[in-house]
């Protein structure tokens, strides 16, 4: 950040008054810019045995796949979030049985919301994010062919869970690669 979205001066970096972090302060209006991790919503949709996943049109990571899901918006919550990310990318209706997995990527300030739901029709399809969108049993899940950690473990998550008759919520950190 270079200017000041409140009074277009330029800021500085630095620690503010009561603070414990370097944040952008504009030393003429005295805003100061906090920059908050980013929150992905999405869903892991399924139909009896099957998963829903989409192949990614955009970038990153084009042309691989993924669960449903992108950046949560203003004035929505998390659920209708997923709910609408699922039609954008594969004009899938579903019915949110419950929050499954929540992801802190603190290497790229993110955080992930998948929530679990059951397709209501079969009438899906890519929406202009998505190649194709295709459902998959667990053994033609295409892994190395997964667009992000996170999806992966999620997936791993389900089938597990699914093989125990019991599903729960999953936590954890997605670290960077080094």
């Amino acid at each position: 950040m270079k200017f000041c979205s409140h009074c277009g001066h330029t800021v500085v970096f630095e620690i503010p008054a009561g603070d414990d972090r370097p944040r952008h302060l504009c030393r003429d209006c005295g805003a100061i810019h906090y920059v908050n991790p980013r929150v992905i919503v999405g869903t892991l949709p399924y139909l009896g045995d099957q998963v829903l996943l989409c192949k990614r049109a955009i970038e990153p990571r084009y042309g691989l796949w993924t669960l449903p899901a992108g950046f949560m918006e203003n004035g929505e919550s998390s659920e209708q979030g997923a709910l609408r990310e699922s039609w954008e990318e594969a004009r899938a209706k579903l019915r949110v049985d419950e929050l499954f997995s929540v992801y802190d990527i603190p290497h790229i300030n993110q955080v992930y919301l998948l929530y679990r739901g059951e397709l209501t029709d079969t009438n899906f399809g890519p929406g202009p994010e998505s190649l194709e969108v295709e459902l998959f049993d667990e053994k033609d899940i295409p892994w190395d062919e997964m667009a992000f950690p996170v999806m992966t473990q999620t997936l791993k998550h389900y089938f597990s869970d699914r093989e125990k008759g019991q599903f729960g919520l999953h936590r954890g950190i997605i670290e960077r690669k080094l």
